[in-house]
């Protein structure tokens, strides 16, 4: 089962990246903008604006492990013969990006803004988890893999800077106060996202449908009751390995603590502070600038010194640059705006390693995989991924909508009251620096590096060239401990993790017959 590793070229990288504009952008305006958005021109209170986002995320969460499960299987249909397995959603998807423009229509009512939002998720899902598995499927090259990670995470940055660039300068033009800046802003990145699926779509390609998808002879078709029970018992095996149980903590943690941060940041500049909505976007645009840029040092520093310690780097630099917004508002010194834009340049700093580490390192974990399944499953990974992201942060965004309203947030008011306030800062504060710090803590047990990964992979590619497993030495053996959980005698197959049917014993039959 030997992926065709076909030359990577800049025109491939560019075009894989490029597809992360929708990625990085379409929720980095949602993120800094939605519930500022519902709240303040749309008449809803800040628990409904919660809620939205809360119920449709819940809501996907379910649907995208099915999407995994689905991309993984897709091949055996015709569709995904003649499209590909992965490559196909792109193709779909692009001219649905028009949901996107729909969402920021003013003065609808509740029902129409949750309706359009859960369609918007759906397509979210519909295209990421396919996209998100491209990478595993394009190389095994550890190089090769993080320099498509570094230029999806510089294209994501490019989307988070013109989320946060583009509205500020729509509101210079249109006035502080115009709901109309938003439906053109959602416009203008429709058209944006529309191009970027195709672009990717063009340029990437997947593992040949042949190795992956041919069932062996006299191996029955599964029926839909045992179809759905493989999907369950798929995803819940994925808590089964050990890199995958780490990474998946540091990348719910980090990453909804951005999103909190996300969806307070403007409310404690305009109320907390005491400045306007142009300067909290100048400041974001600003941090995600420097974001992209950075992302180049972190794809450096990730293939020189590890995923590990570029992620401390970065998760320091988080806690530093929130604890001086905290500073700030209870100092309020005359150098206000100047040290705004500096705790801006750290947390761009840290922000750049932090989106983009946790899906370089995703790329890696179907290796880890393999070498305990002997199967390939990217999409089951990605689909988990999302579930468990989209779960904590519908939570997440609800619980900040009831924290402001229970404080006393007044919506469409150009005050607050000092509980309202107080509301805010201990959101940023807490819900940021606290979940940051778990995921500096669980950072420093993660042992997946470009050195463990190449004896995996070496040993991987030693099993199927019929190796015998007590020939591994045990340097190799302590690794893949490290980074499965498992006894080197329980890999490569010989144990129970994911769903067990005849395919898989007709394989493992073959197995010991060639050990013998």
């Amino acid at each position: 089962m030997q992926t065709e590793n076909r030359k990577l070229t800049l025109k491939n990288y560019i075009g894989y990246g490029t597809m992360d504009l929708f990625g990085g952008g379409a929720f980095a305006i949602i993120g800094a903008w939605m519930l500022y958005f519902f709240i303040t021109y749309c008449g809803l209170t800040p628990v409904e604006a919660g809620s939205i986002i809360a119920i449709a995320r819940i809501i996907d969460a379910i649907a995208s492990p099915i999407m995994g499960h689905i991309t993984d299987n897709f091949g055996r249909t015709k569709l995904g013969k003649k499209f590909g397995r992965r490559r196909f959603f792109l193709l779909v998807g692009s001219p649905l990006m028009v949901i996107y423009s729909l969402l920021w229509i003013s003065d609808m009512n509740y029902w129409y803004y949750l309706t359009v939002y859960i369609l918007l998720e759906f397509l979210a899902a519909m295209v990421l988890i396919p996209f998100e598995t491209l990478g595993a499927e394009m190389t095994n090259d550890f190089n090769a893999r993080t320099k498509l990670s570094t230029i999806r995470l510089i294209y994501s940055g490019l989307g988070t800077f013109l989320a946060t660039f583009i509205p500020g300068r729509l509101f210079e033009i249109f006035g502080k106060d115009s709901p109309q800046v938003f439906l053109y802003n959602g416009i203008i990145f429709t058209f944006i996202f529309m191009a970027a699926l195709l672009i990717t779509h063009r340029t990437t390609w997947e593992r040949k449908i042949e190795e992956d998808m041919i069932e062996p002879d006299g191996v029955e078709k599964v029926p839909a009751i045992e179809s759905i029970k493989k999907v369950i018992i798929d995803l819940t095996s994925t808590f089964r390995i050990r890199s995958f149980r780490q990474h998946l903590t540091m990348y719910i943690c980090s990453f909804t603590a951005m999103d909190i941060l996300n969806a307070v940041f403007v409310y404690f500049v305009v109320f907390s502070l005491n400045k306007d909505a142009v300067l909290a976007a100048d400041l974001l645009s600003i941090g995600s600038l420097l974001q992209m840029v950075c992302t180049i040092l972190f794809g450096w520093l990730v293939i020189k010194i590890g995923p590990a310690p570029s992620l401390k780097i970065s998760y320091i630099a988080i806690i530093t640059c929130i604890s001086g917004y905290i500073f700030l508002y209870f100092t309020q010194p005359a150098y206000m705006i100047i040290a705004l834009y500096a705790f801006s340049v750290i947390l761009g700093i840290g922000k750049s390693g932090l989106y983009y580490i946790p899906w370089n390192i995703y790329t890696f974990i179907p290796d880890v995989d393999e070498m305990v399944t002997r199967k390939r499953r990217e999409g089951i990974f990605a689909g988990i991924m999302t579930f468990t992201r989209k779960s904590t942060t519908a939570l997440a965004t609800f619980l900040v909508g009831v924290i402001l309203q229970e404080s006393g947030f007044v919506a469409s008011a150009t005050t607050q009251s000092t509980t309202a306030i107080n509301g805010i800062v201990g959101i940023l504060f807490f819900g940021t620096v606290g979940l940051v710090g778990i995921s500096l803590v669980i950072s420093f047990k993660f042992k997946l590096s470009k050195k463990t990964h190449s004896i995996m992979i070496n040993e991987i590619n030693r099993l199927k060239n019929n190796g015998s497993m007590e020939q591994a030495d045990d340097e190799t053996r302590s690794v893949l401990k490290a980074l499965t959980g498992w006894d080197y005698e329980k890999l490569w197959g010989h144990n129970n993790v994911g769903y067990q049917n005849k395919r898989q014993h007709f394989e493992q039959q073959d197995f010991k017959q060639d050990m013998n």
